[in-house]
């Protein structure tokens, strides 16, 4: 089994305790930092799929995704030596009404990890707020906005509309959570939609490509 494998493996498991220094071996053993980073992204996205069908639950995800975080603290200083950390800012928040941050911390660990600084802005955020951290960061390339019950929803609707009102441009919005579907991320008007925090930072890249 080579590293890359058994670092794969051990974030699908939530290895954290073996997981930096599985890191550390396959960059000694010459593994490419961002190929070791694609194993883990492609380990949180098994993770994710088998929470989708209901194979394991949000402590097991949990657990996954510390693994991978405690991967990516190995890799950082050398991505960022390659200047692959440098895709740009991203904003995000779980919506106002909405107090769920399991989802969203996923995500941005997820896209933090694909290349981006993230901003985050918690749990029950207004419009105003997002529109303040936009203003704030005029170099912004995303803003993702999280929604996890059906009742928030409309403020999902109303926040993509103060956003996308406000003049401020130079960076997509996307959206995502467990009540949302492309149809409904396509009627309300953001740029993108993505159904998993695997799927989240694929979309990110894409956007700013």
């Amino acid at each position: 089994m080579s590293k890359i494998t058994e670092v794969k493996a051990a974030v699908e498991t939530g290895k954290t305790k073996l997981i930096a220094g599985l890191v550390q071996e396959a960059l000694n053993e010459g593994a490419a930092a961002s190929d070791i980073l694609q194993s883990m992204i492609d380990a949180m996205s098994i993770v994710g799929d088998k929470f989708s069908s209901g194979e394991i639950f949000v402590p097991e995800m949990l657990i996954a995704a510390r693994a991978m975080q405690k991967g990516v603290e190995v890799l950082k200083p050398i991505l960022a030596g390659e200047n692959s950390l440098s895709l740009g800012k991203c904003i995000i928040g779980t919506v106002s009404g909405d107090l769920h941050d399991i989802g969203k911390n996923l995500v941005t660990l997820m896209i933090e990890s694909a290349g981006f600084d993230m901003i985050d802005l918690g749990v029950d955020a207004s419009s105003e707020k997002f529109l303040d951290a936009i203003k704030a960061n005029p170099d912004v390339k995303v803003v993702a906005c999280s929604a996890l019950l059906t009742t928030t929803m409309q403020a999902m609707k109303d926040t993509v509309a103060a956003i996308k009102g406000s003049g401020l441009t130079g960076f997509k919005v996307i959206v995502g959570g467990a009540p949302i579907t492309e149809a409904f991320a396509n009627e309300i008007g953001a740029d993108g939609y993505a159904i998993d925090a695997g799927g989240a930072a694929i979309l990110a890249k894409k956007m700013v490509q």
